[in-house]
């Protein structure tokens, strides 16, 4: 009797071992919603999208973006700045969660990145100096471009017609770096979000203004690891409920002075 109530027991306990999820088992919304937080990586010097205030406060469009729907998941939202030629290993190591930074989506990127659906649409653009004269692709001839590192604005320009025939594509960590030594001018020109550049010149912090020339459109998307399947779908069926709502119009007028999201 002992001996059958003993196999009884260690069958019961294996059977309880077995309903227990590890943290392998859990997908990838469950476990945010287990540790109670969600890390957002980003490159904090991408106004508006995501940068730092006065007082040194990560805020903009995509962080008011990500803390509504966070509050809708129940969770805290948690900002971790990263370098953001490697955001792709930061993500996979599991350091943040999503990437959702003005992030285009592309064909490269899609294969190392889960995408939301598109949320905003943008331009590769040209940023020069006050008075700078340039009206076409072509007017890129002999100049020192400037590029922000792993960004879409350096796929964008060597994937154009033109990178051959410039002068030098300089890489920059950071889009503030980029500008400052175009006003300086060690370099003639940027590639570079419009987005981020109308928004810049709309400072008027520096002497620099955005042509007409363009590189390509293309969309926004938040990023994700590969197999975080169920995370990105709750977070793009809570950003639908946040549409009817009105909270992403709110948001847009905030920022950009009328609704942008998903136009």
């Amino acid at each position: 009797m002992k001996k059958t109530l003993l196999v009884f027991t260690v069958i019961i306990t294996l059977f309880l071992a077995g309903c227990v999820k590890t943290d392998d088992d859990l997908n990838s919304l469950e476990k945010v919603q287990e540790q109670g937080y969600l890390i957002l990586g980003l490159d904090d010097t991408f106004a508006p999208m995501g940068f730092r205030d006065e007082d040194g406060e990560v805020v903009g469009f995509d962080i008011d973006l990500a803390k509504a729907v966070s509050l809708e998941l129940g969770v805290e939202l948690r900002i971790q700045p990263i370098e953001w030629d490697s955001k792709t290993l930061e993500l996979n190591a599991g350091n943040i969660d999503m990437i959702w930074n003005g992030l285009s989506i592309t064909p490269a990127r899609e294969e190392s990145i889960l995408f939301s659906a598109p949320y905003l649409s943008n331009n590769q653009i040209v940023l020069v100096r006050e008075g700078f004269s340039l009206e076409e692709l072509s007017d890129l001839n002999g100049l020192k471009v400037g590029v922000q590192i792993d960004s879409s604005g350096q796929s964008a320009l060597q994937g154009s017609d033109v990178y051959s025939s410039i002068d030098e594509m300089i890489q920059f960590d950071t889009f503030v770096e980029a500008v400052m030594d175009l006003t300086a001018g060690r370099i003639d020109a940027i590639v570079v979000d419009e987005i981020n550049a109308r928004y810049v010149v709309e400072l008027n912090q520096y002497a620099v203004e955005v042509t007409n020339v363009s590189l390509g459109a293309e969309q926004y998307g938040i990023g994700f690891r590969l197999d975080d399947v169920e995370l990105r779908d709750e977070i793009d069926s809570i950003l639908d409920a946040l549409v009817t709502a009105g909270t992403t119009t709110t948001i847009s007028n905030t920022w950009f002075g009328e609704d942008i999201f998903r136009k």
